[in-house]
């Protein structure tokens, strides 16, 4: 597997700066596809402002033409002025709830990048976390790069540093991934599917994908999307199709300890629902039957105190099941 590994690893990994952009506006122009970027969002409104500005800035004013056709927040009930900043910078802000309004909406990020696919109309799909500080725009054209320049890719995850809080890695360090990353998805995927082991950000929230495939897959409504849709990915269209790109370093809002448990149980979830599927007659995805609870810990007054977490195991289906979705890409 390692030799497997390796090749892909040769062939399926590049930096964003193997692709300057005037390459890759004109194989936009020669391929007349689409992009979409979207910012799913709760409480960001400290890094989604600059964010969206970098991106109306670089890949779409003052080129011949943009790069990125169209730029949507889709806000997930924040609670500060995230919608309000957004708006101001440039992007179409959109309601997670106003989205498949006869579908309840669940929390959760993926639930969030699930309902954006109604909401888009790009070919090509980029999604980026709205928390990222000191943003570069190549983490958008790095990574839709290989998508408009490699016919055969259709997933294409962003890969870089990770310094702990903003502070610059030791000399000779480098800092792959963060904590649940090294903990669970990595051992996951090395176990279970070491085809994958190759991808140094399994999590990462920055990824572009080919909407003919995103719109087959199931979301995990959680922590868990990233996974699930990487494996699903990977057993829908095979390694080759997948791809990563350096993109340089990554900044952003760190968690405490208790979300970092919460986020790795949805995780481990999702990976059991996946390895479980053979053993689920009449569900294809793998639907889970049950919500599972994580305990958790706190010192109070008297001691510690138990508290009870759900952990995110609902998945929305395939897109193109929807009947909604159908409507609206035979229209």
């Amino acid at each position: 597997m390692l030799e497997e590994v390796e090749r892909w690893l040769a062939d399926r990994s590049w930096s964003a700066a193997d692709r300057p952009l005037d390459q890759l506006l004109e194989a936009k122009r020669a391929s007349g596809s689409t992009v979409s970027v979207v910012l799913p969002a709760l409480d960001e409104e400290a890094t989604v402002g600059a964010i969206v500005e970098k991106v109306r800035r670089d890949l779409i004013e003052g080129l011949p033409f943009p790069l990125v056709d169209e730029l949507v927040v889709v806000d997930s009930g924040s609670s500060d002025r995230t919608a309000a900043v957004a708006a101001a910078a440039g992007a179409r802000v959109v309601r997670r709830d106003e989205v498949l309004p006869r579908i309840p909406a669940l929390p959760g990020k993926g639930e969030v990048l699930w309902r954006s696919l109604l909401v888009t109309g790009g070919d090509i799909v980029c999604f980026v976390d709205a928390d990222l500080r000191d943003f570069s725009s190549a983490f958008v054209s790095g990574i839709v790069g290989p998508l408009l320049t490699e016919p055969d890719v259709q997933f294409v995850k962003a890969m870089y540093d990770r310094p702990w809080d903003g502070a610059a890695a030791a000399p000779g360090a480098v800092e792959q991934g963060g904590r649940v990353t090294e903990l669970v998805a990595r051992p996951l995927l090395n176990l279970h599917w070491p085809q994958l082991a190759g991808f140094v950000q399994p999590l990462g929230g920055e990824y572009a994908v080919r909407r003919s495939l995103l719109e087959r897959l199931p979301f995990p409504v959680g922590y868990g999307v990233e996974l699930g849709l990487l494996v699903d990915a990977l057993h829908t269209v095979g390694l080759d199709a997948l791809a990563q790109v350096d993109v340089g370093v990554r900044r952003h809002r760190h968690q405490d300890g208790r979300a970092l448990g919460r986020m790795a149980a949805a995780i481990y979830r999702t990976a059991q629902l996946r390895l479980s599927r053979g053993h689920s007659p009449g569900h294809r995805w793998g639907y889970p039957l049950v919500r599972p609870e994580l305990i958790q810990f706190e010192r109070g007054p008297d001691g510690f105190v138990p508290h009870a977490y759900p952990v995110d195991t609902e998945e929305r289906p395939p897109m193109a099941e929807i009947e909604e979705y159908a409507l609206r890409r035979a229209a």
